[in-house]
């Protein structure tokens, strides 16, 4: 049994390489429909409820220590990609459309949960605003939630749970109907030449990144670390409430710093995306450490509920297609850019044709953007509802 702080580390980071290294190497279908970090959640959890480590005060205080200055670090460094300037030049009926997805996902989050409420425990809301920064942005959102909203690590198995098999049922879903575009176009009166547009604009501007060299991922890391300790300092000195804590302000700020930084040079510099997401595999396994299966005792009811949610998601995309005359690419893709992220609008957008791949980028960075405070607002509107 590990009681050392730097063991349990050390075991949590070479758990979560070897599954990435895994996926790499083997390119199998599963990593498709059940991500890495999935599975990685689900393997130290499995070690967790084995008891492979024992909560010492050692492994308490790496654990702690550890996460909390990971996550703003990894925050800002995700958001480096985000560049507002680029984001806009996708028109207004894409971004109109983009922004539909999120509301009716916020909504999806708020009907459910009138209706189910009682049958979930009274702070269950924290563990779907989490859900709900998942499923408006990524994973990278949804531990900014548990963490702005101090959501017990306990919890984020059912939030895990429903954001991988709910999900993976999703992507098929949305895979399948590709053959069916025109006929839906037809049904809606879409004028997809605004994509196509688009499209190749966009393809025509992508600029390649200089190959990562040792001095800038050396200076991102470092400015993640003391932009990490330099927005945990200054939460200290902003005002609190029950919802704005010093964990919430320490979130904020350092997706306000991200946005920030990604329209200055900095964000050329090649090498956030791959700290950003060694940190975020790092998170989510400290995370699965504190938890283990005996506690998912109620997994049915938490995945019906995502389905639920993904319906009256579905219910409002089509009402609003044939409304303002919206294309399925434009629906599926910024559908799967709020609940798929960065790992999937792209597959998504190549179904339909390679040169529409930057248009699922692109919306799924928005989500990075917007997840974080699209969770906490749907997490705010929950706590009202319990």
């Amino acid at each position: 049994m590990i009681v050392t702080g730097f063991s349990y580390l050390s075991l949590l980071a070479m758990i979560a390489s070897s599954i990435v290294y895994i996926e790499k190497k083997s390119q199998h279908k599963l990593f498709i429909y059940l991500p890495s970090i999935v599975i990685v959640y689900i393997t130290v959890m499995l070690a967790s409820t084995l008891g492979v480590w024992e909560k010492t005060a050692s492994i308490t205080a790496t654990y702690t220590s550890v996460k909390s200055s990971l996550l703003p670090a990894m925050i800002f460094l995700m958001l480096l990609l985000t560049d507002i300037r680029e984001i806009l030049k996708l028109g207004k009926k894409m971004l109109l459309t983009f922004f539909l997805a999120s509301v009716s996902i916020g909504l999806g989050f708020i009907g459910m949960f009138a209706l189910l409420h009682s049958f979930f425990p009274a702070d269950s809301w924290r563990a779907f605003a989490a859900l709900a920064g998942s499923w408006m942005g990524g994973t990278t959102n949804m531990v900014a939630v548990q963490g702005a909203l101090n959501l017990p690590d306990t919890a984020m198995g059912y939030t895990l749970l429903i954001d991988s098999i709910d999900y993976a049922i999703w992507v098929m879903i949305l895979l399948a109907l590709v053959p069916f575009a025109k006929t839906f176009n037809d049904w809606t009166k879409a004028d997809t030449s605004i994509i196509d547009e688009v499209g190749k604009r966009l393809t025509q501007k992508t600029i390649e990144k200089k190959p990562i060299d040792f001095s800038g991922l050396f200076f991102l890391f470092s400015l993640s670390l003391f932009i990490s300790a330099l927005v945990q300092y200054g939460a200290n000195f902003l005002p609190s409430t029950d919802f704005l804590t010093t964990a919430t302000w320490v979130v904020i700020l350092a997706t306000l710093a991200g946005i920030l930084f990604a329209m200055t040079p900095l964000a050329k510099i090649s090498g956030s995306s791959e700290l950003a997401n060694i940190m975020l595999y790092l998170i989510v396994a400290l995370i699965a450490s504190r938890a283990n299966f005996a506690e998912l005792t109620e997994a049915p009811i938490y995945i019906f509920a995502g389905f639920v949610i993904i319906a009256i998601h579905l219910i409002i995309m089509i009402l609003f297609a044939k409304l303002f005359r919206l294309d399925l690419f434009s629906l599926g893709v910024a559908s799967l850019a709020n609940i798929g992220g960065i790992a999937s609008a792209p597959i998504l957008a190549s179904a339909y044709s390679k040169a529409l791949i930057p248009i699922g980028i692109l919306m799924a960075m928005m989500g990075y953007m917007l997840g974080t405070f699209g969770g906490l607002m749907v997490g705010k509107i929950l706590e009202k509802i319990t």
